[in-house]
């Protein structure tokens, strides 16, 4: 290990027993180049967050600009920001109505915090519901929604209360009841193992949120942005949510999270009290900046449509590797999920393909699931490259 590498272990906190390590020089495009040289193919896109890969010029280049003309200089909400004002603009042009006001935040999980704030002062309710395999950020109310026990029994007592509920299950959403200020899901579970509901369960979760009078929230913070093979995960099922949350690849590589939601619902912070919720750094002029170009470079490029091909592409071929370690393979879009017949199988895996030069990684959630999320501009000789590893791996795990 390099003396920075010895850093790292000294000094920085860990987020757990076995962190990867890999020291990474530089990244461009779909690669990451370690301080040794090696390179490796991102098949993760950093989490979802590098939609358009490394180093894209327009959202270097709008970053500079935005450099030079200023950083911070106010909190949120405060002073007129172009790069603020002309991102959330075009958000409300490619989102379905009502959905016309945008709230920035520093990231996902402080836009759900925001989200759930703003449900129970606009209910006036305090309950929620959320779904077994969820995963909305580590903060404590993002946490208490948390659909894996053993993720949320550590901390003690959350924020609630929180009813979980089957995802994907039309029977038990007679559970949300008028006690219920909101209901919060994912489109498409992502930490839950790449799980795509029927688009009946979706519509009936709006037609129950309707009835019981509950809001419904859609965390959109990986699905968002092309991901699924549309602009927003939201598209797949015909289906509009009272607030939609958004991240990862909103801020163009910069951290970056939004809510978006009627005036009438996300009005109701501005007053009784004013600054109801609030954020020094939320909205910051360089992440926004950055967010505007990629944001014009996904639409201008119709990555959504290339995507969406793409997607069923890798599917395909994984399903023609017919490997009986794996039990499953679904996605939707460039979101894949391959699930194996055990979480040591799925562990071994996600190693040799690492050795290999190709970053996978398993779900929180499930992790006999390895998730794919590669970024929106790979070449076809790269996912030749990503899908070659993945077999190589497979062969060795058999050994």
């Amino acid at each position: 290990m390099t003396q920075l590498g010895d850093y790292f272990r000294q000094n920085l906190a860990q987020t757990s027993d076995a962190p990867m390590g890999l020291e990474i020089s530089r990244a461009e495009g779909s690669w990451l180049i370690a301080s040794d040289g090696r390179r490796y193919l991102d098949f993760i896109a950093g989490i979802g967050v590098s939609a358009l890969g490394h180093g894209n010029r327009e959202v270097l280049d709008a970053i500079a600009a935005q450099a030079r003309r200023h950083l911070h200089v106010m909190v949120y909400g405060e002073y007129v920001i172009e790069s603020q004002v002309m991102l959330a603009r075009r958000l409300v042009e490619l989102l379905p109505r009502p959905l016309e006001r945008v709230y920035f935040t520093n990231s996902g999980a402080e836009a759900i915090e925001c989200a759930l704030k703003v449900a129970r002062k606009f209910t006036g309710r305090a309950g929620f519901v959320a779904f077994d395999g969820a995963y909305h950020g580590d903060t404590m109310g993002a946490l208490a929604l948390c659909g894996n026990r053993a993720m949320r029994e550590p901390f003690g007592a959350l924020p609630g209360p929180v009813r979980h509920l089957r995802f994907d299950d039309e029977s038990a959403l007679d559970k949300i009841d008028a006690s219920i200020a909101a209901v919060v899901v994912e489109p498409v579970q992502a930490e839950g193992g790449v799980r795509v509901p029927e688009a009946g369960f979706i519509r009936s979760l709006r037609e129950q949120c309707d009835r019981a009078g509950a809001m419904l929230i859609f965390d959109e913070v990986l699905t968002g942005f092309g991901r699924t093979g549309k602009m927003f995960a939201l598209e797949h099922f015909g289906v509009v949510p009272d607030i939609i949350v958004m991240a990862k690849a909103l801020g163009g590589g910069l951290p970056l999270g939004a809510l978006c939601s009627p005036d009438e619902i996300l009005g109701t912070l501005s007053h009784d009290p004013p600054l109801g919720h609030i954020t020094t750094f939320g909205g910051h002029p360089l992440s926004c900046a950055a967010g505007l170009a990629s944001l014009n470079v996904i639409v201008r490029e119709r990555l959504c449509e290339r995507g969406a091909t793409m997607g069923k592409e890798i599917v395909r071929r994984i399903l023609a590797m017919r490997a009986p370690e794996i039990a499953a393979v679904r996605g939707l879009g460039m979101l894949i999920g391959i699930e194996f017949r055990d979480a040591a199988i799925a562990h071994r895996f996600v190693a040799a393909t690492v050795a290999h030069g190709v970053i996978v990684n398993w779900s929180l959630n499930a992790d006999n699931v390895v998730r794919l999320a590669p970024v929106l501009t790979i070449a076809p000789i790269e996912v030749d490259f990503g899908l070659s590893a993945m077999s190589k791996a497979l062969d060795e795990i058999r050994c």
